[in-house]
């Protein structure tokens, strides 16, 4: 939308008055939008996005470029870029007939030239984007990315945005480790269970956190240990030395977020798990 103004000037017998100044407005014959399918992501996701273009002019506009920035934002004395065009897929559509690929430039940012609207029509543009490694990944990161659209017979661009956000939860994994391997009849063995989380939110008491495992050959008189603190049978866990069934109270075991750090020289987001150390010792 264009605002202008302007304002007469009546001169006489060597006098000279204006007029009132009037205004109006030239409404934009192009209009934009712009919807990721689905507003979250996790890292490394990719992320489709609709781009539609609607003409409520009387002749058709072509040559329109498409212009996205892929999310780039400042970053110390330069810029990075989250989202990285998946090449080959772009989908262009007029009034909802599928046509020839258009120009596509992947950049960043990405470039599409060749678009054009019909009068009183519409032209969707679908394409991917992959989360790469300067997507933010810490709890209440998002990823904001504008195209813009220009073509000649515009006033100037027409720009839209969308922003998703990162899922905020816990991504648990375990892994048993035994020592020692080899025991002496009625020795004493160790198993470890190290839980890792590489999520950006913590593993709470209501997540209910449960490890539970059968020993065999059976265990007796175990001793258990959470990062180093003795845990108490029938309270922080149960353990049957008849069947070798052994599991943790659901909720005893918490487990802290990931930490999240971006290099100060790249701008590249890395993950440190939070962990938990199990420990279970008997005899044999």
């Amino acid at each position: 939308m264009a605002i202008f103004s302007n304002q007469a000037t009546l001169t006489y017998s060597g006098g000279t008055t204006n007029s009132n100044v009037v205004t109006g407005e030239i409404l934009d014959a192009l209009s934009i939008s712009k919807t990721a399918v689905g507003d979250t992501y996790r890292p490394g996701d990719t992320v489709s996005y609709v781009v539609s273009l609607v003409n409520s002019g009387a002749v058709t506009l072509s040559g329109i470029t498409l212009t996205d920035d892929l999310g780039a934002y400042p970053f110390g004395m330069g810029t990075v870029t989250p989202l990285t065009y998946v090449d080959g897929s772009l989908l262009y559509y007029v009034n909802g007939v599928l046509q020839g690929t258009p120009t596509v430039n992947a950049g960043p940012p990405l470039s599409v030239s060749g678009i054009s609207v019909p009068a009183g029509g519409n032209t969707t543009v679908v394409y991917s984007a992959l989360l790469n490694e300067f997507a933010p990944i810490g709890a209440g990161g998002t990823v904001t990315n504008t195209v813009t659209a220009t073509c000649t017979g515009l006033t100037e661009p027409t720009v839209a945005e969308e922003t998703v956000n990162v899922v905020e939860e816990a991504v648990l994994s375990i892994s048993k480790a035994l020592s020692p391997t080899t025991v002496p009849e009625n020795g004493v063995i160790t198993y470890s269970f190290l839980i890792s989380n590489t999520g950006n939110s913590e593993a709470v008491a209501t997540d209910d956190v449960t490890v539970t495992d059968t020993f065999n050959p059976v265990l007796n008189d175990i001793t258990v240990t959470l990062n180093g603190v003795t845990l108490t049978l029938g309270v922080d866990y149960t353990y049957d030395e008849t069947t070798g069934v052994f599991q943790t109270t659901p909720g005893r075991i918490t487990v802290p977020a990931a930490t999240v750090t971006q290099d100060p020289a790249t701008g590249a987001y890395t993950t440190l798990p939070g962990t938990v150390l199990l420990t279970v010792t008997g005899t044999v």
